[in-house]
């Protein structure tokens, strides 16, 4: 089975699990040892974002093509729209894992200062092989979290509801980042094997036909090429050296021009043609942007023609 499941709504989500409606139709916390587990491949497509913690994980996991010592707990963040996929083997449906999956609307948020915040925070780019592992202490923060935020909306909601309900949210995504960045310090071995791996891509691509082929690489081509997603790719980058993977790219533009421009006539329009530009007007404002020169005032001071 492999169409696309398109849940719009949370009571969509817990008819669908065989669960009890929700408490309240824009937000819920349910058990993940509940849902409904059939043997197969699914894809699913939900409108509203997804966080769930998956405790009492088995064995190793592969993590961006590398296997972790984090067995705890497995956090996993979707933002609407995003398509999963999940498979369940026979052994999956036997099988009883417990956790809890937030489930939010984005309704709920309207008028609060979360509404637009929640877009900026990069592991809602996250592939699921990009997800949080957590340590024992940390998943305990995290399902505490979880629970206040269902016994706030479970209760008798008023004035102060909603607000507290925000500011429980916010706190489970600002520890959400602060341990997504102990994982990154934790596995700096793995996430220097990324940038070595992405440097020798890039370089292979700028040494092959591929610029004039398919024009520029984009971040998407090339964590593509790593299987990693592009969030966790400039995350990554960032992490080690300070530029995400757009400005990889662009150094390395600047790099190939410069030698170009250095040692050979060509001209500029040839130049921006051979790196992959479509208009040489477009690489001459980039290299003007990154080096604070024209191309032909770079040239000049080679005192070559």
């Amino acid at each position: 089975m492999n169409e696309l499941i398109r849940i719009d709504t949370i009571t969509e989500f817990h008819r669908l699990n065989g669960i009890p409606l929700p408490d309240h139709p824009l937000i819920s916390v349910v058990n993940y040892g509940d849902l409904l587990k059939t043997e197969g491949r699914f894809h699913y497509l939900k409108s509203f974002y997804t966080i769930a913690l998956k405790k009492d994980v088995v064995g190793k996991y592969r993590y961006g093509q590398q296997s972790y010592d984090f067995d705890e707990g497995l956090m996993t963040f979707f933002a609407p729209q995003q398509v999963l996929q999940v498979q369940h083997t026979q052994d999956d449906v036997h099988r009883s894992p417990s956790g809890y999956i937030l489930l939010l609307h984005p309704d709920f948020l309207w008028s609060t200062s979360l509404a637009e915040k929640i877009k900026r925070y990069a592991f809602f780019g996250y592939e699921v092989n990009e997800a949080l592992f957590l340590s024992e202490k940390e998943e305990i923060i995290i399902l505490e979290i979880f629970r206040q935020i269902r016994q706030e909306y479970s209760g008798n909601m008023d004035d102060f509801s909603k607000n507290i309900i925000i500011s429980q949210i916010e706190l489970l995504l600002n520890y959400s980042e602060r341990f997504y960045k102990r994982q990154f310090l934790t596995r700096d071995q793995s996430n220097h094997e990324i940038l070595t791996r992405f440097e020798r891509t890039l370089d292979r691509y700028f040494k092959s036909d591929a610029l004039l082929d398919k024009g520029l690489p984009t971040v998407q081509y090339l964590s593509g090429e790593l299987h990693i997603s592009a969030d966790y790719l400039s995350s990554t980058l960032k992490h080690l050296t300070g530029q995400n993977a757009r400005q990889h790219i662009q150094h390395k533009i600047i790099e190939q021009a410069k030698e170009k421009l250095s040692n050979t006539p060509l001209s500029v329009s040839e130049i921006a043609y051979q790196l992959g530009f479509e208009h040489s007007q477009s690489f001459s404002k980039l290299f003007k942007q990154k080096t604070k020169q024209t191309p032909l005032e770079f040239r000049k001071s080679f005192d070559l023609s």
